[in-house]
């Protein structure tokens, strides 16, 4: 039986539809569900445009029911990852499914991470700093922001006058091409 995938956006959406595009033809894993806190989110019309079933959730839904949850375990969810997704996992969906949780950070992590640390905010801070490189980070997710295991880094050279775009040029460049990998190699991993 195929491996089934949750992904949870708050936005565009362009490294779900990379998890997407990269398992629509795959003979060992599927996206079952697009789940996002915000109706307006673009990641909806790519979840329409490979057929793939989204549900919106409000705040109340998340952190004060197990709606979601119910949701998940009813569709036999496998792994879940957070592809900018904006807000603090609760307590419930973690122990739900315990190392079935994965996020994607647009940077080196242990730094530049925590609460407020996302987007464009990851790559000002960076710049600000003059550091010299920065990356992404795939880690598993625990109870607080950015600090759970980390399961694979990949990292870019920032050239003196790198802008802001540039340097989320050179980002998701990294995120499109290392993320479907790493998930896949991840359920590979996983018990059936």
């Amino acid at each position: 039986m195929k491996k089934r995938i949750a992904i949870f956006a708050s936005g565009s959406g362009s490294n779900a539809q990379k998890l997407m595009e990269h398992f629509k033809r795959n003979a060992e894993a599927e996206v079952v569900l697009i789940l996002t806190n915000n109706p307006q989110a673009y990641v909806l019309q790519r979840a329409d445009n490979f057929e793939v079933p989204s549900h919106i959730f409000s705040r109340h839904e998340f952190y004060e029911t197990d709606g979601v949850i119910r949701l998940l375990k009813n569709l036999q969810v496998d792994l879940i990852v957070l592809a900018g997704f904006l807000w603090l996992v609760p307590q419930s969906l973690l122990k739900a499914f315990p190392n079935k949780i994965i996020n994607l950070h647009p940077a080196l992590l242990p730094k530049y991470g925590g609460k407020g640390m996302y987007g464009d905010n990851v790559h000002r801070k960076i710049l600000e700093d003059k550091e010299e490189e920065s990356g992404i980070t795939i880690h598993f997710v625990n109870e607080n922001f950015d600090e759970g295991e980390i399961i694979h880094q990949s990292k870019f050279k920032i050239e003196p006058g790198d802008t802001l775009e540039i340097v989320k040029f050179k980002g998701q460049q990294l995120e499109h091409n290392h993320f479907p990998k790493v998930v896949e190699a991840l359920l590979k991993k996983m018990k059936s």
